[in-house]
């Protein structure tokens, strides 16, 4: 879909950054700009590809992001501080990088006659209960003095900011709205991530409260086609879009039992009573990127499971103590 375009991406070594590289570098060239906080590159062969530049650098770093940037047709800002656990510990950094990051960063582009801005912001913006909820709905910013909703709060700060500068500045900017993604690559935190990496080790996999929360889970692959659209469609500069797959739903218990049986696990499920809130359901509409995008979400839960599970197997001696530890 996209072909001789020189792409520059923030946060391009984590979990999505890898996997939209590997999907495009062939045809367009790509620079990864990121601090390393953490590293699914390791996964990939990459970095010995012409087509990639790798700048290790800092959204914060205002400067070096401006001397970076210069002659690229698409940025797609996905650096943030992320995962529940982290933003709860680090809530102070988790707005200075989000908010001051993307203010930095859409200040380095808005003269450069970009052709688009792709910006990551998140499904945690609609709150605690969200079922088939579409862009146009409120989003949910939370009580002062949970942490939890500090990462929505600098997400959706940074969607505004966004598109102010569209506004003001003319720049083609579009947001996207991820909804639980997973698949092979993932480090950090997610709880695919460490369900798998406990069953493959036969550890009790930590289940939070009843494990009754809904989630819509979406394979890695699929979004990395959404994001592709976003870059190429006309109607989607100005728009905020759902990205996720609301066919893929599940428990969070019936996911645990799920990856214990497809990765033939002895592990048992322990329940965890957590001291911040929780999101009960959450289940997108996509009907806006299907109409304006042709967006459409193709591997189902079981098999993206099934992927995912395989390629920890294959890649399990490259995962260092980090990858593999247990929150």
């Amino acid at each position: 879909m996209l072909k001789g375009k020189n792409i520059f991406i923030t946060g391009g070594a984590g979990f999505i950054g890898v996997s939209l590289c590997e999907a495009l570098i062939e045809q367009n060239r790509i620079t990864i700009f990121d601090n390393f906080h953490r590293d699914a590159l390791k996964f990939t062969t990459l970095q010995k590809h012409s087509n990639l530049q790798v700048i290790e650098g800092d959204i914060l770093d205002s400067s070096k992001l401006k001397r970076c940037l210069k002659g690229f047709d698409i940025v797609v800002h996905l650096a943030a501080i992320a995962g529940v656990w982290t933003v709860v510990n680090h809530p102070a950094k988790t707005l200075k990088v989000n908010l001051i990051g993307t203010y930095n960063l859409l200040e380095a582009v808005k003269d450069l006659g970009l052709e688009r801005f792709v910006n990551f912001s998140t499904s945690e913006v609609y709150g605690p209960f969200i079922f088939k909820g579409d862009e146009k709905i409120m989003t949910t910013q939370g009580a002062i003095g949970e942490p939890r909703w500090v990462y929505s709060v600098s997400k959706i700060t940074g969607e505004h900011l966004g598109y102010s500068y569209f506004r003001e500045y003319n720049l083609p900017f579009v947001s996207i709205r991820p909804f639980n993604i997973y698949g092979p690559k993932q480090v950090g935190e997610g709880a695919i991530h460490h369900f798998i990496v406990s069953a493959l080790q036969n550890k009790d996999l930590i289940v939070h409260n009843d494990g009754n929360q809904v989630r819509s889970w979406c394979y890695v692959d699929d979004l990395i086609v959404g994001t592709c659209l976003a870059c190429t469609e006309k109607k989607a500069v100005g728009n905020v879009f759902n990205i996720g797959n609301p066919k893929a739903t599940s428990t969070t218990l019936a996911l645990a039992e799920k990856i214990i049986s497809y990765a033939d696990s002895s592990s048992k499920i322990r329940f965890k009573t957590i001291d911040y809130p929780d999101v009960e359901i959450r289940i997108p509409s996509i009907d806006k990127a299907m109409g304006y995008l042709g967006y459409g979400p193709g591997i189902d839960l079981n098999e993206g499971i099934k992927k995912t599970i395989k390629w920890y197997k294959l890649n399990w001696k490259k995962l260092d103590s980090k990858d593999k530890s247990l929150l």
